[in-house]
């Protein structure tokens, strides 16, 4: 069980903060635009049919609209040739119906067109999601959470406001283009020579803006993580900031990814400004020279005033298409950054759950495997680890915890206890040594080791599926049960609508002590052989202590265990204390040997002693 089910820890692991130089050398990849056009593909290949509908509806709208241009011709060849008034209506009722044909066939065109990039988009966020959370934890904290949360955030959002405007825009303004320069050229030949004089202007601006923009917009959302990612830093860790007097040095890392990510913003504006200047060139080129080709062939008698008219009315018709498709270039350019780096992620290598588990499986009653068979040990061997090369963790520790053993870590602040929770709980892989559990490698996936964290959150919705995450088939009863053994059903049912009132954010709030015992009943729910509590009772204030290490002991009750000790009245009641320090075991046994051997240990409890809270029972008397 993952501590999506048992309750997420959200703080950063030690080192998580690279600084400020490595800010772009560990972020998470993103893809090559040849892979980003092939994910596009791939997205939309389920709904061909509806893309060619879309598409095609598109194409009767526009070849409808493209009847104006001749009308509105004729009627200046009626007025021109002083021919009876009565010679106006049946253009003039034409005109009424290409409108109501034109309105009717775009709005269903765009609407198919809409429709088409929502469902590419939705399955675009669900593989994101999906590979995000199966991609491993000191992978995601070595890009940083600013990274991350830069791509669900502004990329998810730029690339939905381009498939909301742009694509469809972008699709009738392609399909006006082709059409109403084959319309010019059914006129006359020599019309569409003339408004091609304005295709180079227009092409090399789109290749400059092009050229210029893609790695522009790169580094911005480069930039724009770097940023996210030193905020989030800074003010995740104020207090350390203030105890260390690093508020200056937080400052001005935070001015100077600020400041780089406004340049490359305001690099982009000057960018677009130059685009439309050079877009006017273009239009003015191109008008005159029908213009003055028209003048030419009415001059001559190759073509009528009101053919001439429509020749002028298809061009000035292309200024909008054509514009909104070489202004869209700044959204799509825009969304095809944000793109790859949806497409860099969802691509990223996940570890295979299956591939370390030694083929040893395990059955349950309720269908479900925990990759063990009966009840197992973990075993450590020879285990070190560090977040930052050359600067370790652990140094070589090895620990055994029998089956159905309860063992509590403990040890002062940097001592390693929580680097070992995690190692164990399989969110990191050693850097050295091994971890066996039961027979398999621990994978992070919760079938083998369970884990719940000192920080927990409460998803949003009914109490009911907050449970159920854990066990998705879980009767009503069954999650009773476990909020009943975990000391929890009194106040779940007192609830306004008991268990299926909505819990998290938007709904009824829980206060600390009663999310940590949702996290140890999402644990009973999900069942692992094994469990690691890291500080699970931490936040418990000492009139939840108590009650807090009740829950927690029915949680734990038959089952393997790894506790890492808070309040050293858990270590009290484990089968057996093991103390690190600087990363290493120093002492080992259980609670009355180690106070009788007045070491590292019998000096904790002293001092833990000597300032606990009067309500904070000094050792475990709960049944086992």
């Amino acid at each position: 069980m993952t501590d999506v089910i048992a309750g997420p820890d959200s703080t950063a692991s030690p080192g998580s903060n690279a600084g400020p130089d490595s800010a772009e050398s560990d972020l998470l990849p993103t893809a090559t635009p040849a892979r980003t056009r092939a994910a596009v593909r791939e997205l939309l290949r389920p709904d061909r049919k509806l893309a060619a509908a879309g598409f095609g509806t598109l194409t009767v709208a526009t070849a409808v609209g493209l009847l104006t241009q001749p009308l509105l011709g004729h009627i200046v060849d009626v007025v021109t040739g002083h021919r009876s008034p009565d010679a106006l209506t049946w253009p003039v009722l034409a005109l009424a119906g290409v409108a109501v044909v034109q309105g009717l066939t775009t709005a269903l065109g765009m609407s198919l067109v809409s429709r088409l990039g929502e469902t590419a988009l939705a399955r675009l966020r669900e593989l994101f999601v999906e590979r995000a959370l199966s991609l491993p934890l000191e992978r995601l904290e070595r890009a940083g959470s600013g990274d991350l949360n830069a791509r669900v955030t502004r990329d998810v959002s730029r690339v939905a406001d381009a498939v909301r405007t742009a694509l469809p825009e972008l699709a009738r303004s392609g399909l006006s283009i082709v059409l109403t320069l084959a319309a010019l050229a059914l006129l006359d030949w020599r019309f569409l020579l003339a408004a091609l004089l304005a295709v180079p202007v227009q092409a090399h601006t789109a290749r400059w803006y092009v050229r210029n923009a893609v790695p522009l917009y790169a580094r911005e959302r480069i930039a724009t993580g770097a940023q996210q990612q030193q905020l989030l830093d800074t003010i995740g860790g104020a207090r350390t900031v203030r105890a260390y007097r690093l508020q200056d040095d937080h400052t001005r890392r935070v001015t100077e990814r600020s400041r780089a990510a406004v340049e490359l913003t305001m690099r982009g504006v000057r960018l677009v400004l130059r685009f439309y200047s050079r877009l006017h060139v273009a239009e003015y080129v191109g008008l005159a020279a029908v213009l003055v080709t028209g003048f030419l062939l009415v001059r001559s008698g190759s073509a009528s005033v009101g053919t001439a008219t429509a020749a002028a009315l298809y061009f000035h018709s292309l200024f909008g298409p054509v514009n909104t498709a070489l202004v869209l270039l700044d959204d799509a350019q825009s969304a095809t950054a944000g793109l790859a780096r949806l497409v860099g992620v969802v691509d990223e290598p996940a570890p295979a759950a299956d591939e370390r588990t030694d083929g040893r499986t395990g059955s349950r009653t309720d269908g479900r495997t925990t990759g063990v068979a009966g009840d197992p040990a973990v075993t450590l061997t020879g285990v070190s680890h560090a977040y930052v090369p050359g600067r370790p963790v652990l140094h070589g520790v090895d620990l055994e915890v029998r089956p159905k053993e309860r063992v509590a870590l403990v040890g002062t602040t940097g001592a390693g206890k929580t680097t070992l929770a995690r190692l164990v709980a399989g969110l990191h892989r050693p850097g050295a040594g091994r971890i066996d559990v039961g027979g398999a490698e621990p994978d992070g996936s919760g079938r083998l080791v369970g884990l719940v964290t000192q920080e927990v959150h409460v998803f949003a919705g009914p109490l009911a599926d907050d449970l159920r995450l854990a066990r998705p088939g879980a009767s009503a009863e069954e999650l009773r049960d476990a909020l009943a053994t975990v000391g929890a059903l009194g106040w779940a049912e007192a609830l306004p609508e008991a268990l299926d009132t909505v819990v998290g954010d938007g709904g009824h709030r829980l206060t600390a002590d009663q999310a940590q015992q949702l996290a140890l009943a999402r644990l009973l729910l999900a069942d692992p052989p094994v469990v690691v509590l890291d500080e699970a009772t931490a936040e418990a204030g000492s009139s939840g202590a108590r009650l807090l290490d009740e829950a927690a002991e029915q949680a734990l009750r038959g089952r393997t265990a790894l506790v890492v000790a808070h309040r050293l009245s858990q270590a009290a009641a484990a089968d057996r204390v093991v103390v690190l320090s600087d990363g290493r075991v120093v002492e080992e046994g259980s609670h009355g040997e180690l106070l009788a051997a007045r070491g590292r240990y019998a000096a904790l409890w002293q001092a833990w002693s000597d300032h606990r809270s009067p309500d904070e029972p000094a050792t475990a008397d709960a049944p086992r």
